[in-house]
């Protein structure tokens, strides 16, 4: 019987720590959520390798040093009410609410039943997952302290952003050809500045490839 639990304890060890990623709410978050429960069966194996994992149709679970450094990058508080786009089966939603105080993640249906499931399951009351296009976010739930978009895009449309607070900020991943990098913004007089931290690959999320109607 795999050892899950030890696993995870060398994640953390091996991929976060590493990645100066020392907060101690984001450190216990990804002790304590266990990461092959939101993952299908076959892949539960490979649920902690050191790299994105592929869930199909194009899309992929972030590898942890990525979902944490950007989890890192959002400064989150205990007070924040955050905006989760794409959470496939759940697994960042369960790590952002035992560190946020409510978590809105969006997700496509099926998809979005099965996280809402698997959520429940490990007793996660603070969170609630819409089902809906990803690059529509959920503003009748907002405007949030944070935003974290899970998967790479090419560009964000101003209908997302406008769903922070004044003062919140966002992480994404910003596809651009072969390379991508990891920025995070905060909207500051209706405006969103960007800055870049980091190199990491994933799949163009749905609904954000450029557009002439979107904005970066």
């Amino acid at each position: 019987m795999a050892d899950y639990a030890r696993r995870r304890t060398m994640m953390v060890d091996t991929q976060v720590r590493p990645s100066d990623v020392t907060k101690y709410p984001i450190i216990a978050a990804m002790l304590h959520v266990p990461r092959e429960h939101f993952v299908p069966g076959p892949l539960r194996e490979a649920a902690y390798a050191g790299e994105n994992l592929a869930m199909g149709d194009g899309r992929a679970l972030l590898a942890a040093r990525t979902f944490a450094k950007m989890i890192d990058a959002l400064e989150l508080t205990a007070q924040d009410v955050v905006l989760d786009i794409g959470c496939l089966q759940g697994y960042s939603t369960a790590v952002l609410a035992r560190i946020a105080d409510f978590v809105v993640a969006v997700e496509e249906a099926p998809m979005a039943d099965e996280a809402e499931a698997l959520l429940s399951e490990v007793e996660i009351d603070n969170a609630a997952v819409i089902a809906g296009p990803l690059v529509e976010g959920a503003a009748k739930s907002g405007p949030y302290d944070a935003i974290l978009v899970e998967g790479a895009v090419e560009a964000i449309p101003a209908a997302l952003t406008d769903q922070l607070k004044e003062g919140g900020r966002i992480a994404a991943i910003f596809a651009k050809g072969t390379l991508a990098t990891v920025r995070v913004g905060i909207r500051i007089g209706g405006t969103v500045h960007w800055r870049d931290l980091f190199h990491a690959g994933a799949p163009v999320l749905p609904g954000f490839s450029t557009a002439p109607a979107f904005a970066f």
